[in-house]
């Protein structure tokens, strides 16, 4: 690597190349005169991956073609660790009704309340478990940079298919900064971006995507903002999934995406299918509404956790901040799995309506 521009290097340095810190001086040479150092861009500093790896990683043209994506709900024993053994069977069912793609420890799967730790490991147990069945996709976003380079090279050490992609959130930065962001991760394999400035505060504006969608390793768009802004991209060319069950259907058939990154198809993953795989059905999609509506009454993933555990499918186990839906609203799903029929839902044990004793709530685990 060239040195940089009036700086040197540490001879000591020598095999890796790192800038030398004491020739970062703000005098010019032969001058006691000071002049403001110029900011010293370091490229990235990478290891590079195994051939084989490299080899091996997916192509993003088949993340591409996914059209039912299940954001998957993550289960949790008594004492707040995964209950890999009920996670394994609601990845079964995805797989067994025909879903193409999980999102692990997405905002559903919880990803925001789990260490890194926690987070690698899931995303490694999907893949050794179900890869060759379902494309693992890993959420490996994070508003720190650092931490997503960190996430994301794990993720496909452990091989993910692709990784997920949030704008950074909370300390936001600049559009530039942001483009910025995912160029620093968008190099290391498939991708799908997610706008979602609802939980964000930030809107992923479309010509940010546009300079993006130059890197070959852009799988799509996750869009949160509506069907006009699924339009704008689908038109150009770029994969789009909408992040919005509830405007899935139209999205899909009127304006062209390729399909739905979805919390309700944890619950009906062959009805979802349907929607995405059989052409316009305006009657389906209204009978789904109402329960798409109430899964989102209060910010997910607190309905779908609500629902599994009245399946019987997952404990009723809690990670605080996120409680369960009240009992009115319990009441009001036993009564819709029963209109749109049990026999569409996962699981097999009736659904129930269960008290306030029955769940766990934990904020230490």
């Amino acid at each position: 690597m060239a040195a940089l521009k009036g700086y040197g290097f540490c001879a000591m340095d020598s095999a890796l190349q790192f800038p030398c810190p004491r020739r970062f001086s703000g005098y010019k040479r032969g001058s006691s005169k000071w002049v403001s150092p110029k900011a010293a861009v370091v490229p990235n500093f990478h290891l590079p991956m195994r051939s084989l790896e490299v080899k091996n990683r997916t192509n993003t043209d088949d993340i591409k073609a996914l059209r039912v994506i299940t954001a998957i709900k993550t289960p949790y024993l008594p004492d707040g660790r995964f209950d890999l053994e009920a996670y394994d069977d609601l990845v079964n069912i995805q797989i067994q009704n025909g879903a193409e793609g999980v999102i692990v420890g997405g905002t559903t799967g919880e990803g925001q309340l789990m260490s890194w730790d926690e987070h690698i490991m899931l995303i490694g147990h999907t893949v050794n478990c179900f890869g060759g069945s379902i494309k693992v996709i890993g959420n490996t976003g994070s508003n720190s940079t650092r931490e997503a380079i960190h996430a994301t090279e794990q993720g496909f050490a452990v091989g993910m298919h692709a990784a997920l992609h949030i704008n950074p959130y909370y300390g936001k930065t600049s559009i530039e900064g942001l483009i910025a962001h995912f160029q620093s991760v968008l190099h290391m394999g498939p991708t799908i971006i997610y706008n979602v400035p609802g939980r964000t505060g930030q809107d992923i504006p479309p010509h940010a995507i546009f300079k993006l969608s130059q890197n070959p390793n852009l799988a799509g768009v996750k869009e949160c903002v509506g069907n006009k802004r699924v339009e704008e991209y689908t038109e150009k060319g770029i994969v789009v999934w909408s992040g919005n069950d509830d405007e899935c259907h139209d999205s899909r058939w009127d304006y062209g995406a390729t399909g739905v990154i979805s919390v309700t198809s944890n619950l009906v993953p062959g009805l979802m299918r349907k929607l995405m795989f059989e052409g316009r059905n305006s009657s389906l999609n209204a009978k789904l509404l109402p329960l798409m509506d109430w899964l989102f009454h209060e910010p997910n993933p607190i309905g779908i956790n609500t629902a599994l555990a009245q399946l019987g499918v997952a404990r009723p186990v809690f990670r605080l901040p996120y409680v369960p839906l009240p009992l009115s609203k319990r009441l009001e799903f036993v009564r819709m799995v029963k209109e749109i029929g049990r026999e569409h839902f996962v699981g097999e044990r009736d659904v129930q309506a269960l008290d306030d004793d029955d769940f766990i709530l934990i904020g230490r685990y």
